[in-house]
């Protein structure tokens, strides 16, 4: 019974290589450089609860078979999460109660991303991303509004890719660095 857990399974490897570009993208060093998002623990947690919000998205408009990734890919995601507050030295009494929290604080923000994606304008998405990443009230603060281009762009991208591909951990997400300096252009032409 206990030895699945040591199967080699072609769908794990899949979903272990499609955590593995979330992680890879959330930790790109332009997001701390030039988005300004805070480069801690708590910033980093955003930008991966972040980008896997997005690829789950992607799944939910696909096929039951599509769409179960969403689940292994959350389950990967949790299991990670646990194994980095073990690493961290959180006590194996405190780990659950941290879990929890982990698991309410990414329902609430794909919640609310979802929500904000679906609007018409970046505004909500700009607001959501001051207050969850930022952890600031004000929607302009900071770098959200320039993450909140990135965020509707790597919405854009990854639902033109193909879900097959997507299966087999295919995955692309926009050059945040591009990106960045294309909003920069665009604000430095507005100014002149």
């Amino acid at each position: 019974m206990m030895f699945h857990f040591f199967r080699r399974n072609p769908s794990n490897r899949s979903i272990a290589a499609l955590y593995g570009t979330i992680v890879a993208q959330a930790r790109a060093a332009p997001f701390y450089r030039s988005y300004g998002v805070p480069d801690t623990v708590n910033g980093r947690f955003e930008m991966v609860v972040l980008h896997a919000v997005l690829v789950l998205q992607r799944f939910e408009s696909e096929p039951a078979p599509v769409r179960s990734l969403g689940q292994a890919l959350f389950d990967w995601f949790c299991a990670d999460m646990d194994g980095s507050l073990r690493e961290m030295g959180v006590g194996d009494l405190a780990v659950p109660a941290r879990m929890r929290k982990i698991g309410e604080a990414f329902y609430g923000r794909q919640a609310v991303y979802t929500a904000a994606l679906a609007a018409p304008d970046r505004g909500p998405l700009a607001a959501a991303l001051a207050r969850n990443v930022f952890g600031a009230e004000d929607a302009s603060a900071l770098g959200a509004p320039r993450l909140a281009i990135y965020v509707r762009a790597a919405a854009d991208e990854l639902s033109a890719q193909d879900a097959q591909a997507l299966g087999r951990a295919d995955l692309h997400f926009p050059d945040p660095e591009g990106i960045a300096a294309s909003v920069e252009t665009r604000s430095r032409g507005a100014a002149t």
